[in-house]
This record gives structure tokens, sequence and C-alpha cells, in this order.
């Protein structure tokens, strides 16, 4: 659902935002949503172990055959639901105790999935704390694809052709998305940039531990497969891996309102006007690893994905209540949205700053 379709209530007559927040919390924390639901954790790392001790049975009993392009699918699907609870460790879900949270992400993203925490740590970080604001948020720095006109403007020559068609292009570049985590991390840890305070001893850890899974993994398919199959093995692999990944993060927040640098914003006003749910249900949080919730994933961060849908109901009526947009939508037309904004702003067609809400508070002393 797009901004447009609600009418915008007037500045004056809102009521204090971050006492709205503060009652929310207190609502949320009342009815036991902040709680750790380890069980939950439990049973779904019980079933991505198993799954993936599976794929790697089937791997063996197959040798030879083009059928392990399955399994290579089938790997890159489950290394993503890996990466979805590392995600949710960093955010404090799974354990009560920080160090074991630290110790568990560290382990599935570094060891399972062969990317850096450290890295993803500091960087999922600074977009949390100021999501979809120019020069703040590291996900809508200019890179291949961009997310504002001024930044389409800065491409020429070929970047610049690439730009024009972003929306078209965008999923299709998701199939190199899986190779660009393992060498963005390699590369972050290595030169030690977009890592925050870490110091020299856990990046150089951590970039052995990545350096020896990305080396045991690859010598193993070149090993076991002929060398034509075992590329198209890791190509798959990285291919789904990368999609899956970029699909289920791109509906989140790319469409929604870009803040301005020099803008200040309450925090439930920038959580909510930037962030976009997924309807679905339980499947469609299993899929996306609670990503889907993500408008109650920003304003509780430190929220267990299975509490994740009674929140959406309390904070849905709550943003009823103060007429602020609560924005959610089905997963394919959020695509179309994506894919519609990102050739808009390609083309330099589309005003980031739009959103009729953000027009109102920006208003505001």
């Amino acid at each position: 659902m797009r901004y447009a379709e609600r009418p915008s209530p007037r500045a004056e007559d809102m009521p204090n935002l971050t006492s709205s927040y503060s009652a929310l919390l207190k609502t949320v924390k009342d009815a036991g949503l902040l709680r750790r639901a380890q069980g939950y954790y439990v049973w779904t790392l019980g079933t991505l172990a198993a799954a993936l001790g599976g794929l790697v049975t089937a791997f063996v009993l197959l040798g030879d055959s083009w059928f392990q392009l399955l399994v290579a699918a089938g790997l890159g699907l489950v290394l993503t639901q890996f990466a979805f609870v590392a995600h949710e460790a960093a955010h404090r879900q799974v354990f009560a105790s920080n160090t074991t949270n630290d110790r568990a992400g560290r382990f599935l993203a570094n060891v399972v999935v062969g990317i850096s925490y450290t890295w993803w740590m500091h960087k999922h970080t600074r977009h949390h704390g100021n999501p979809n604001q120019v020069g703040k948020d590291p996900d809508i720095e200019n890179d291949t694809i961009v997310f504002t006109p001024e930044g389409a403007a800065q491409h020429t020559g070929l970047m610049a052709l690439l730009t024009r068609h972003q929306g078209w292009l965008f999923f299709p570049l998701l199939t190199l998305e899986g190779i660009n985590l393992h060498v963005t991390a390699i590369r972050s840890l290595a030169t030690g940039s977009q890592v925050g305070r870490a110091d020299l001893r856990t990046r150089m850890l951590e970039l052995a531990t990545i350096i020896v899974r990305l080396t045991v993994y690859l010598g193993l398919v070149l090993w076991a497969l002929p060398l034509g199959l075992a590329a198209a093995f890791l190509g798959v692999q990285l291919a789904v891996f990368g999609v899956y990944m970029g699909a289920s993060f791109a509906p989140n927040h790319k469409g929604m309102a870009i803040i301005p640098a020099s803008s200040r914003l309450d925090f439930l006003s920038k959580q909510v006007l930037t962030s976009r749910n997924i309807r679905g249900g339980r499947v469609m949080s299993i899929l996306m690893g609670g990503l889907n919730f993500q408008i109650e994933h920003h304003l509780f961060p430190s929220m267990p994905r299975p509490h994740l849908a009674r929140a959406a109901a309390i904070v849905r009526e709550r943003c009823a209540q103060i007429g602020m947009p609560y924005t959610e939508t089905s997963l394919v037309r959020s695509y179309g949205i994506v894919v519609r904004y990102l050739n808009e702003v390609g083309l330099g067609a589309r005003d980031p700053f739009d959103c009729p809400m953000f027009r109102e508070l920006r208003r505001q002393p």
C-alpha cells in the first residue's frame, strides 16, 4: 500500500510520538513479547541441521550426477535459513545472554554460511539506527544499484545505462550477491573497513575461519565432482543463496520514504514510515526468517520471531489510533513496487521524499 492511499494527518493534530512509542513498548513488554523463545530456536536449528545433514548425505550418494544441482539449490536455501538465525542472534533474539548470542551468531555466520559476523553487525546496526536516511543508512549507499535520483546522476557510461534499467536488472543481479557477500566479508576483515571498532585479533580470527571454511567447501566440491559439474554446482548454490537473501531483504524498505540527511525524526516515525510488512502469516515468517514483520522488527529489534505476529496486531492498532500509515502488502506486489521504484530512480523520475506523512513531520519545528 502506498502512502498516498491514506490521508495524512496534520502535524498539529498528532500526539507526542515519543510518548506514543513508550506506551507501545510498555504494552508489548506487558504482553510478554520480548521474552526469549529458546524452544523455537532449538527446534529451528535442529531442523536446519537435519536438512543440512540430508543434503550432505545426498551429495555423497549421488556422486557424478547432474541431480547434484538440486542438492546445490537446496544448500543455497538452507544456508540462507542459517543466515536468518545468525541475524536473529545478532539482535539478541535467541538466547538470554548477549555473549551466547554473539557466539552462536558468529559460528553460524562465519563457519556455516561463510560471511563476516563482525561486518554484518556493524553494517546492520547502522541501518537499524537510521533506516533509509541518506548518508547514514549503508543499505542505500551508492553501489551498482542506486536508491536516489541524486545517486543515479553520479553514474556515467555503462553504469548509467545499467542504472536506467536497474529495476528490471535487480533480481538477475542478485544471482551474484552470494559471491559479493563472501568477497565483502574477506575484504572488510582484511582491510579493517566497515567493521567498526573490531580489534585486529577478532578480525584475523574471523578472516581465518571464513577462508578455511570456503577453502574446505570448495576443495570438497572439486574433489568429489568433475570440473564442469563442480562449477555448475557452485554456481547454482551461490545464485540461489544470493537471490534468496536479496529477495527476503529487498521488500522491507525499498520504495519506502527516503529521509534527507539533515532531517530529525522521532524513533516511532523513523522506523514505521521507512518499513513495509509482507502478508502471509506463519508460512511467510518461516520463508523470510521473520523479516516479513519488518515494522515490528525495527521497533523491537530484540523481539523473537514467533512473537512478531502478535506484536503486529498491537502496532497496527496503535498506528491507526495516531493516524500513522502502517504499510503492508503481498510479497508479489512488494517485488513489483521494488522494480518500479528502482526504475523510476534510475530515470530520475521520482522524488524520493514524496511520503505525505513524512512531509507533515518535516514541517514540524
